[in-house]
C-alpha cells in the first residue's frame, strides 16, 4: 500500500484525513483508485494536480511507476511560464 499525503483542499473529500492508503503501481492507477474510493475528489483531480514521488514532481507523466515505500504527495497543479 502506498501512503498518499493530501494537500488541504483534498482532505474534506477524504473524510478529513491528511493521508490515505492506496494500492497502486503507477500514477494513473493511483488517481483512478482515489477517484473510485473518494468520489468527492473528482473535481480536484479533474481540474489538474501534480504528484510528488520521493521529491520529484510529475504533472503529466501518469505512466510513472510508484516505487515501494515511496513518499507520495498530491499537490495543486503548478502553473508557470
Amino acid at each position: 500500500m502506498t501512503e498518499v499525503n493530501l494537500w488541504g483542499a483534498l482532505r474534506p473529500a477524504a473524510g478529513g484525513n491528511a493521508s490515505v492508503s492506496i494500492q497502486a503501481t503507477t500514477i494513473r492507477e493511483l488517481l483512478r483508485k482515489l477517484e473510485e474510493q473518494y468520489p468527492l475528489m473528482h473535481p480536484h483531480l479533474e481540474s489538474g494536480i501534480a504528484v510528488s514521488i520521493n521529491g520529484t514532481i510529475y504533472q503529466d507523466n501518469w505512466s510513472k511507476e510508484i516505487p515501494a515505500d515511496a513518499e507520495v504527495y498530491l499537490l495543486p497543479r503548478i502553473e508557470g511560464g
